[in-house]
């Protein structure tokens, strides 16, 4: 058999490999040659889960589905102990949207206020959280957590005391419960046909009267628009508070119940035009201040 001949100081191998160039740090590639980030640290990744919030879909919330989606494999078994981190913090609460488990962020002076209270604390703030500014009955908060009144009204003292909800009263006598920075609704305080949740007959009559004039005396009395009639009411400041065109219809159709105004048809814009009724009309037993809704 004939021996390869072999220059002094080498040795005989085989083929000769190329060194593989050197993965960078905190990535691996797949057999298919996809990059993945099976290694990065875990500072980084819960970094990266609390950046998912700021994007639009998810600012309001992510599904446990679409975070497996968002982070696969062994990335998305690593957030439990960031999830469990984040929600001892008061940072992260999840909620059910039937059988749907959604995550969502909460901001960090919010998250203080949260600091020291229990998971009870923390669904009922939720619950009325989800009611907005119309607010939920104590009621149906007792219904959807199974409490007892006595431990929901513990509940109650420790939000209000951190000024995170409080209770408002609505006209119709019941008592509702909204977080702390909202504005009641309208249906709930009456707008502005009612002054501490009593109709308030006075400044509507005064209302009334003001609309009668400018009906009278506004473009000679041929016509007037509600936006009109609105502008000129802002101008004299008749009103404590500011009406808006919605507002000032319902006060312009307590007067048409009553025949005292009627539209002759509309102006080149297409806004309807009011003048003083010329028309006889039979009365009718409907009550103005039922046009008025709040």
């Amino acid at each position: 058999m004939s021996q390869r001949k072999r220059l002094p100081g080498t040795s005989i191998s085989g083929p000769s490999k190329r060194a593989r160039p050197a993965m960078k740090p905190g990535r691996v590639k797949s057999e298919m040659g996809i990059a993945t980030e099976s290694f990065i640290d875990d500072d980084s990744l819960k970094e990266k889960f609390i950046k998912t919030f700021d994007e639009p879909a998810y600012s309001s919330g992510i599904s446990n589905n679409a975070l497996k989606k968002k982070f696969k494999g062994e990335l998305y078994s690593r957030l439990v102990p960031i999830i469990n981190e984040l929600t001892k913090a008061s940072r992260l609460t999840m909620s059910k949207a039937g059988d749907v488990l959604f995550y969502t962020l909460v901001a960090e002076d919010v998250a203080t206020k949260f600091k020291g209270l229990d998971v009870t604390v923390r669904m009922v703030y939720q619950i009325i959280e989800k009611s907005g500014n119309r607010g939920i009955w104590t009621k149906d908060i007792r219904n959807q957590t199974n409490m007892q009144q006595v431990a929901l009204n513990k509940v109650f003292k420790a939000l209000e005391t951190r000024r995170l909800i409080k209770p408002v009263k609505s006209v119709s006598s019941k008592k509702v419960y909204m977080l702390f920075n909202l504005t009641p609704a309208k249906e709930l305080t009456g707008g502005p046909w009612y002054t501490e949740l009593e109709f308030d007959h006075e400044f509507i009559n005064e209302m009334r009267k003001f609309l009668m004039t400018c009906v009278k005396r506004l473009n000679e009395g041929k016509g007037v628009t509600l936006e009109e009639i609105r502008d000129k009411m802002a101008q004299a400041n008749v009103s404590k508070v500011e009406l808006n065109l919605e507002e000032v219809q319902q006060l312009m159709q307590t007067l048409a119940y009553d025949h005292l105004i009627e539209d002759i048809g509309v102006d080149c814009h297409g806004e309807p035009l009011y003048v003083a009724a010329r028309r006889v009309t039979a009365m009718c037993d409907f009550k103005w201040w039922d046009a008025l809704s709040p």
